[in-house]
């Protein structure tokens, strides 16, 4: 009789073992499963930001006394990847020495190395791999540093990365662009390029850039003819004070003409113009944009 209660309780405390450790099994997958949702939930920070041509003339709204709130407004949104428009190589560093978790991709438009304004892409350095990376010029030689066609009078360019996220292995392209202020024909003629330039990648795409151009403009109804997203208007309808560029003034109902565009594999859960001033005082002349993204 003795054995058979040692060999029931044997069998019992068998079961009992294999049943806690089936649920401390099926409570280990559904913490990586809460942990690695919320993780995809966090999402992507996106920011394009036209900083305003460093050597330009602008009086008390010179460089010298608003990088430092260009550097606070980047620091409080904190992308993961940020478009800067405009940007000089000395504005650049000033950045850098202040935003030290990012590195960047790019040159110079006028040589393809450090002259001119740059359209680079800043990147949080321990987050993002740069597989490959590479600037073309808005002309009919698009390979040709400093080219320019279309009837714009100042070379433009766009600078891409192919990105590989470090954590969730996930690899996307980022472009950064700024279309002539000027030339219509520029602008179409880049819009066609560019879209043909991101059709050519097999991967998802995050498009920023200042494109000088409202959301009726030809250009912009070519970037979504592609089949780009607007995260801004995924998520917000049309009206007033949507402006992004406001001449230092701050007004809200300026030309909304700087844009973060994402391919159908992103989902935009939020996006905002930042429109934050600083006693009264403002980092640039046109309004950063944000938008947080998730792979779909």
């Amino acid at each position: 009789m003795n054995n058979k209660i040692e060999r029931n309780f044997s069998r019992n405390f068998n079961l009992l073992l294999k049943f806690k450790l089936i649920v401390l099994l099926f409570v280990c997958m559904l913490t990586v499963s809460v942990s690695a949702q919320q993780k995809s939930e966090t999402g992507l920070k996106v920011m394009t930001f036209n900083i305003r041509y460093g050597a330009a003339n602008d009086g008390e709204n010179n460089w010298q006394f608003r990088k430092g709130y260009a550097a606070e407004t980047i620091q409080k949104f904190d992308p993961d990847i940020l478009g800067l428009q405009e940007a000089l190589r000395f504005q650049i560093d000033d950045l850098l020495e202040q935003l030290q978790q990012y590195e960047l991709v790019g040159v110079g438009r006028d040589d393809g190395k450090t002259a001119g304004e740059y359209s680079c892409i800043f990147y949080k350095k321990d987050k993002f791999k740069i597989d490959s990376t590479q600037t073309f010029w808005f002309s009919d030689t698009p390979e040709i540093p400093g080219s320019k066609s279309w009837g714009n009078e100042i070379t433009r360019i766009c600078t891409w990365a192919r990105m590989t996220d470090k954590t969730s292995g996930k690899t996307f392209y980022a472009f950064n662009v700024h279309l002539d202020h000027q030339s219509q024909p520029s602008r179409e003629k880049s819009a066609q390029l560019l879209v043909k330039r991101i059709g050519e990648k097999n991967l998802p795409v995050i498009l920023t850039g200042d494109f000088n151009s409202t959301e009726d403009n030809p250009a912009i109804k070519a970037v979504l003819a592609s089949g780009l997203i607007d995260t801004f208007r995924a998520l917000h309808k049309t009206g007033h004070n949507q402006g992004t560029f406001h001449a230092f003034k701050g007004n809200t109902d300026g030309e909304k003409i700087d844009y973060i565009f994402v391919s159908k594999e992103f989902n935009p859960v939020s996006s905002e113009i930042i429109t934050t001033s600083y006693n009264g005082r403002f980092p640039s002349d046109h309004f950063p944009v944000s938008a947080t993204i998730i792979v779909r």
